[in-house]
């Protein structure tokens, strides 16, 4: 009967004992003609399910996913020529399944992209890597607006199908897209300043120091949208009561900023008759308009100042005011500019 150390040899031969005990074994494992480091350190009572294996990195790399596994079988095995026999196995299985994954596509494959491409129009390309596994293609929407779509292709993929399937989502998204190029064309868009076509927030000039900001709902985009003015109470308190008391003129047939106007009884700004700049006045303690991502949205609310601060810092003007108090989470004190009372509720943590 063969011995252990026979059994072990005869596995592997290159994994050889390192000390009399025959606790340490270090060579390596041969699987598919390849090569792989293995150290083996077994516990001084020489059981399996204490042992460590100390992998090379190339071993590692094979093994990712599988290490449960071989944990497992460490501490099932009865013996260690046992566990290299069910190691070589795991390992053979693993290689199979990378050599499965990267297998390269069969010819049939790429004639096949090609002729995608060429049915969708070469113009339409805009990136492709040197596997063809990774294309990146243009579209124009039913109301001529640019897509770009990435995709990472596997063997059974059709662009033919993958196109349609991404035209269907944008006709979905044409009326909120619509909504939202006429408010971008119309008004004066404060925030974002450069919006994206996932952007559902506009903050939308009123007047000077005075906003609005509406976050449209995609798959409502005619509905009313959540509105948070911004500005002076005494002039943000009158467009509060004018949407309460007005709710019911929102008709959901017309377009949101004709709804808009009719509910808040006003008119926006227009384009051709005004600039951004109207509208967008530097705070009056940095002197900045924009501060990080966060522009002046504090305004003092004396008619005769209606100077806006950034948030932050009228935060730092106030708290470092010998006379201001706070209660709770609103701190009170006097405007940097006309010295009248001014509050701000906090929302930012304290430093």
């Amino acid at each position: 009967m063969m011995s252990e150390a026979e059994a072990l040899h005869r596995q592997c031969p290159q994994l050889l004992p390192q000390n009399r005990e025959k606790t340490i074994y270090d060579g390596f494992i041969t699987i598919q003609d390849r090569d792989f480091r293995l150290r083996i350190i077994l516990p001084p009572d020489a059981k399996l399910k204490n042992a460590r294996l100390q992998c090379s990195v190339h071993l590692k790399n094979v093994l990712y996913g599988y290490h449960q596994i071989v944990k497992q079988r460490l501490q099932h095995s009865c013996d260690l020529s046992s566990f290299i026999l069910e190691l070589k196995t795991i390992l053979e299985n693993a290689l199979k399944n990378r050599q499965e994954l990267y297998a390269p596509p069969p010819p049939q494959y790429y004639s096949c992209l090609v002729k995608d491409i060429e049915n969708l129009g070469w113009d339409k390309l805009v990136f492709v890597d040197s596997e063809f596994s990774t294309i990146q293609l243009k579209v124009n929407d039913s109301a001529g607006r640019e897509h770009q779509i990435t995709l990472q292709l596997k063997t059974n993929s059709s662009l033919i199908n993958i196109q349609k399937q991404f035209m269907a989502a944008l006709d979905s998204m044409k009326e909120f897209w619509d909504v939202m190029d006429e408010i971008d064309k119309e008004t004066w868009v404060l925030e974002p300043e450069n919006p994206t076509r996932n952007a559902t927030t506009r903050r939308i000039a009123i007047g000077n120091n005075v906003s609005v900001n509406i976050e449209v709902d995609p798959r409502h985009p005619k509905m009313l949208p959540e509105c948070y003015f911004l500005g002076a109470d005494h002039v943000v308190t009158p467009l509060r009561s004018k949407l309460n008391n007005n709710i019911h003129l929102w008709d959901p047939e017309n377009n949101l900023l004709e709804n808009l106007k009719n509910v808040l009884e006003i008119d926006f700004p227009v384009r051709a008759s005004t600039s951004k700049s109207d509208f967008s006045m530097d705070c009056g303690i940095c002197y900045a308009y924009c501060l990080d991502t966060a522009i002046p949205d504090q305004v003092c609310d004396d008619p005769r100042c209606g100077q806006p601060f950034h948030q932050v810092c009228l935060y730092e003007w106030l708290r470092g005011l010998p006379s201001s108090r706070q209660s709770f989470n609103v701190i009170f004190g006097e405007c940097p500019y006309c010295s009248k009372p001014i509050a701000l509720k906090m929302s930012i943590k304290k430093s």
